[in-house]
């Protein structure tokens, strides 16, 4: 009897151990779960926002002025971040009044500097808040907004204004004060250009702070003779003319700073709608 006991009290002792055991890899296991569980959710989120980057929208930081005051933005300072729409000019093509984000060509290119530092962690992290639209990205992506498609001509007189096909522009998001000119007074807002018969499948494209904004008319091509009196963009039309296929996207509204929440004007200046 004695031996029979002791085996079973052996018995008794191995499984209460076993389940000891038991009890303590169950927290282990639950804890490698929920490990393995958040890395994959993570990792998803990681990929779905990549995509979203990539495909769908994608935040932007106004790093200058040439837009205000529809969009703020300075060298040196918190501009606003702006969420760009990536798919609707999948389906149609950008029309005038539309503020969009695009590569500059190569003529717009010229004297462009990294603004990234020669640190290489610093420059790690600046690409990484890049990604996010902290930073600017390290290319030369401009914000402006299309005045005239392939085909219609642009011109600038002071007799009469901003003209495309003739006819004089409504502009309502031009503001004298940001400008410090006002257009009823100088109604070119700078030097008088054109004739510009834009190439079919290109953009001509200006800033809101017309007197502040290196565009369109600031990289086009001049005859010499014109170029002396003061007259710009009379030579080949591509220099200062942006291919639809360099547009990266429509801007659609201001995510930061919540002051300025709120979507982004695209009134046609040809219709006034």
């Amino acid at each position: 009897m004695t031996g029979s006991t002791d085996a079973t009290d052996a018995a008794d002792t191995e499984d209460a151990e076993g389940a000891a055991d038991e009890a303590s890899d169950a927290p282990e296991g639950k804890k490698r779960g929920a490990l393995r569980e958040g890395a994959i959710l993570v990792t998803i989120a990681v990929v779905l926002y990549y995509v979203m980057l990539t495909f769908v929208a994608r935040p932007y930081l106004i790093p200058s002025e040439s837009m205000e005051p529809t969009l703020h933005g300075c060298s040196g300072c918190v501009g606003d971040r702006i969420m760009v729409d990536k798919v609707t000019f999948r389906f149609s093509k950008p029309e005038p009044g539309d503020v969009v984000v695009f590569k500059g060509p190569p003529s717009w290119n010229v004297g462009y500097k990294s603004i990234r530092s020669d640190n290489p962690a610093i420059r790690w992290v600046q690409n990484v808040l890049s990604f996010i639209g902290f930073v600017p990205p390290d290319e030369n992506d401009l914000v402006k907004r299309v005045i005239a498609t392939g085909g219609q001509t642009v011109e600038c007189r002071a007799a009469t204004g901003l003209t495309v096909d003739g006819k004089k522009l409504h502009e309502p998001y031009l503001d004298p004060t940001t400008m410090m000119a006002d257009p009823a007074i100088y109604p070119c807002l700078g030097n008088e250009f054109g004739p510009v018969k834009v190439p079919d499948g290109r953009l001509w494209v200006m800033g809101d702070n017309r007197t502040h904004s290196a565009d369109s008319r600031a990289h086009c091509s001049n005859l010499p003779a014109d170029a002396q009196r003061g007259l710009l963009c009379t030579g080949d039309p591509m220099a200062g003319t942006v291919p639809v296929d360099n547009v990266i996207g429509k801007a659609r509204f201001i995510a930061w700073p919540p002051s300025r929440w709120g979507g982004v004007s695209s009134v046609n200046p040809q219709t006034a709608q």
